[in-house]
């Protein structure tokens, strides 16, 4: 089998890192109600993460196998297509995250997302508030996670 590839995000991936977060949201999310269509997340990525944020895709021949995004100090998005989930792709987005933010790191999650949560804590990340969901679009719960580089694991 080829090897993944780390790589920053081009304009031409907007469509195809789009279509991953789609298909991760639903399978580990089903729960969860999007507030936008799957034109609208198309549009926002494209015309909104990629120019603005630093985006990484997770590239298998060619193919986008899943994405990360940066936005200051915050991990953003981290997200796989569900076939990937499992093979080591998210752990080393996460090292990467983690060397491009060296002084450390924060990251949203639904409280609903169990496996986020342990996949977070495996790497460090402590859980540091939680809310009742009023302050995001989906109005479900979440959780803020942060890292901090000599931080306990």
């Amino acid at each position: 089998m080829n090897a993944v590839a780390l790589r920053r995000a081009v304009a031409a991936d907007a469509r195809a890192v789009a279509d991953v977060w789609l298909r991760s949201f639903t399978a580990a999310l089903p729960s969860v109600v999007r507030p936008h269509s799957d034109d609208e997340v198309r549009a926002y990525f494209g015309e909104v993460v990629l120019p603005s944020q630093e985006t990484w895709v997770a590239d298998h021949s060619g193919r986008v196998v899943g994405l990360m995004v940066l936005d200051g100090d915050e991990l953003a998005q981290l997200y796989l297509d569900p076939e990937w989930r499992g093979r080591g792709v998210g752990d080393r987005f996460v090292g990467l995250a983690k060397r491009r933010r060296p002084d450390g790191l924060s990251l949203w999650t639904f409280q609903v997302n169990g496996p986020a949560h342990r996949f977070y804590a495996r790497h460090g990340f402590v859980a540091a508030e939680s809310t009742d969901g009023s302050g995001n679009e989906e109005r479900e719960p979440d959780v803020r996670f942060v890292w901090r580089p000599g931080q306990p694991v």
